[in-house]
């Protein structure tokens, strides 16, 4: 069965640089509903079985934009565990004003997340967000247990980082390496028993027309 990871739509939030965890939640971007749509029609030849999302406002309607492009009834389930890192502190800050509070908080999330402390902030470590977010997929994985199963999973962008690069075994040192993931992407995981994840294709945009810019991927 494949899971097809999608980032939710660019924010407000996104677009200024600030932070934005489960605890904040910015309005979508007008272009972003025409990104969508554009997901949508990529994947509307692939049957879907089910669809998840986070119940943060900007995964879900995401989703619900992106399975009416799809023209399939697919049912949409909400699970808490698929929400974005509790942030804390940092909920909402600008990145540059995040950079002159918390140096190495902010050096550690984006570099070198085995030296993640989240104490100081009042946040979650990466261990924890991929712990939780784990047994979601698990037990996803356990409800559309068909060969032919696909299943379409939307969330956030660090979360989705952690836990897909958890998925594969990724090092904890080591799971920013593969680069970030850019609202409204697609990623592509394939298994056979819910236990070993293969990657078939990450970050993919190919189907956006609006070129990346800097404040699109985390």
């Amino acid at each position: 069965m494949k899971l097809y990871f999608i980032r939710h739509g660019k924010t407000q939030w996104n677009l200024e640089g600030r932070f934005q965890g489960a605890g904040g939640d910015s309005p979508l971007l007008p272009e972003s509903y025409q990104q969508m749509v554009q997901v949508g029609q990529f994947l509307k030849d692939t049957p879907f079985t089910h669809a998840y999302a986070s119940p943060i406002k900007r995964a879900r309607v995401t989703a619900q934009h992106v399975i009416k492009e799809l023209g399939q009834q697919v049912p949409l389930t909400l699970v808490s565990r698929l929400e974005e890192f509790h942030l804390g502190q940092m909920e909402g800050m600008a990145f540059d004003d995040v950079s002159k509070q918390f140096p190495a908080e902010l050096d550690a999330f984006r570099n070198h997340p085995d030296q993640y402390d989240a104490a100081k902030i009042g946040g979650e470590t990466f261990t924890q967000v991929i712990d939780r977010m784990t047994p979601a997929i698990q037990k996803i994985v356990a409800a559309n247990a068909a060969p032919q199963d696909n299943i379409l999973i939307f969330s956030h962008g660090a979360a989705l980082n952690a836990e897909i690069n958890g998925l594969l075994g990724t090092p904890l040192a080591d799971l920013r390496k593969r680069g970030g993931l850019r609202n409204t992407s697609v990623t592509i995981l394939e298994t056979q028993d819910g236990q070993h994840y293969d990657l078939i294709d990450w970050n993919d945009t190919s189907f956006l027309t609006a070129k990346p810019t800097a404040t699109d991927t985390i």
